[in-house]
């Protein structure tokens, strides 16, 4: 296994804690902040998500790096390796990471595919510009220009009306576009229609989507950890109240933009996460706090999975930190040279004055006899040689143990062979 496979299944596994300690604060900082205006609470969820993202990148970089960590975490997968067995055959935890890094870049891939194909679907549906929709499009892209310049976006954003959707969405970051239904320019009030093209326009002045790109990305590579979902669906419904604000602050209307949502929320929609869309996050709770702004009170039932969140991350915490104890706590393997015999010198090799040392690496079983033996370094002399691994054999040993569990491991001796 290459040492970048050993490190990123490390870091993977790694991160199932990192992210449930991540998750649990971010969610006690909401709570916490769950009056505050809505633009802090996504600033706090968007900072949540790039620390799932960070801190992983930097404990990668640290062990592709060599460091001290590093050295620790192989050291424990090895002694790991050597004292799990299975049907008497020893079980390789490296080989379990080789399973887990494959597993994980083949469902990665098959989430970028499936980015790569949103992506697609909107560069296609924002090139469209069907003749029978070119006059309406035409008169609205005039509104939205005007728009835009009461939301002081000096960018040039284009307008499509699409068949096949049933909210508008916006999309693109330097060449903005805005993608509306064609169901509601036929159907909806020119008044509420404009109050959701100013929704849209906020989604453009926050920059979101570049910023949901970038979610969607560290969905993609963290798409195994629940905390990183939950914290980007609340990324997804702060910020379309923060666009509500804005939308509202500008027209001076909070109840036309109300109306406007209330009109989306009889429609069935389908959302498409690649892009902006009017009708995130809960529709009627959106459409109640335009009305009736109120402050919201600590939902205690809500708190409880938190709080068990929080009870998950600690017990997680204490086994890690019981086990790099107990995995400090080896000791190596120990010869009873009380049981070695004196090894008997080969026939022959007296008459031929043969000398030298011989270096022997060995196993010691859990039963604290030496098996596999291989000679390291030769004396020159075959004989000298098999009559050291014969030597060794019969010797006993202590075995090593770890935690106060004895397990197989490797040893080195010489024997040194001199005529007096």
């Amino acid at each position: 296994m290459s040492a970048f496979t050993f490190a990123l299944g490390l870091t993977l596994m790694h991160f199932l804690w990192q992210g449930l300690l991540i998750g649990c604060a971010t969610a006690l900082a909401l709570a916490l902040m769950r009056n505050a205006r809505a633009e802090y609470r996504y600033l706090l969820a968007c900072s949540a998500l790039m620390a799932c993202l960070c801190w992983p990148a930097f404990d990668l970089y640290q062990r592709l790096g060599g460091s001290a960590a590093a050295s620790a975490d192989f050291k424990m997968i090895e002694l790991a390796a050597q004292t799990i067995t299975g049907a008497g055959e020893p079980f390789d935890l490296r080989d379990s990471l080789r399973g887990i890094v494959g597993l994980w870049a083949l469902c990665a891939v098959a989430l970028a595919l499936r980015m790569v194909l949103g992506l697609l679907w909107i560069n296609r549906a924002a090139g469209e510009d069907a003749p029978c929709h070119r006059a309406d499009r035409l008169r609205w892209e005039a509104s939205l220009a005007r728009l835009a310049r009461r939301f002081d976006v000096t960018r040039t954003v284009r307008l499509r009306i699409v068949d096949t959707l049933a909210s508008p969405v916006t999309a693109g970051w330097w060449r903005p576009v805005v993608l509306v239904p064609a169901s509601l320019v036929s159907g909806m009030p020119p008044d509420l229609l404009a109050a959701l093209l100013a929704h849209e326009m906020a989604h453009i002045k926050h920059h979101d989507y570049l910023v949901n790109l970038l979610q969607n990305a560290i969905e993609t590579v963290l798409f195994y950890h629940p905390a990183v979902w939950w914290i980007s669906n609340r990324i997804r419904v702060e910020r379309e109240l923060m666009a509500d604000d804005l939308a509202a602050r500008t027209l001076g209307e909070p109840r036309r933009l109300a109306l406007a949502l209330s009109e989306l929320e009889k429609l069935q929609f389908s959302t498409h996460h690649l892009a902006q869309a009017a009708n995130g996050g809960n529709l009627m709770e959106r459409i109640q706090r335009l009305m009736r702004p109120a402050p919201r009170a600590l939902n205690w039932k809500a708190a409880i999975p938190m709080l068990g969140l929080a009870l998950a991350c600690m017990t997680i915490y204490a086994e890690a930190v019981a086990a790099d104890k107990a995995a400090g706590r080896t000791a190596a393997a120990v010869v009873d040279f009380k049981t070695c015999a004196k090894p008997l010198w080969p026939e022959g090799a007296v008459a031929r004055k043969e000398e030298g040392a011989v270096t022997l690496a060995f196993t010691v079983g859990t039963d604290g006899k030496a098996k596999r033996s291989e000679v390291i370094k030769s004396s020159s002399f075959t004989d000298l040689d098999e009559a050291a691994r014969t030597a060794i054999e019969k010797c006993t040993f202590k075995a090593a143990t770890r935690a106060g569990k004895p397990f197989e491991s490797t040893m080195h001796m010489q024997y040194v062979w001199v005529l007096e």
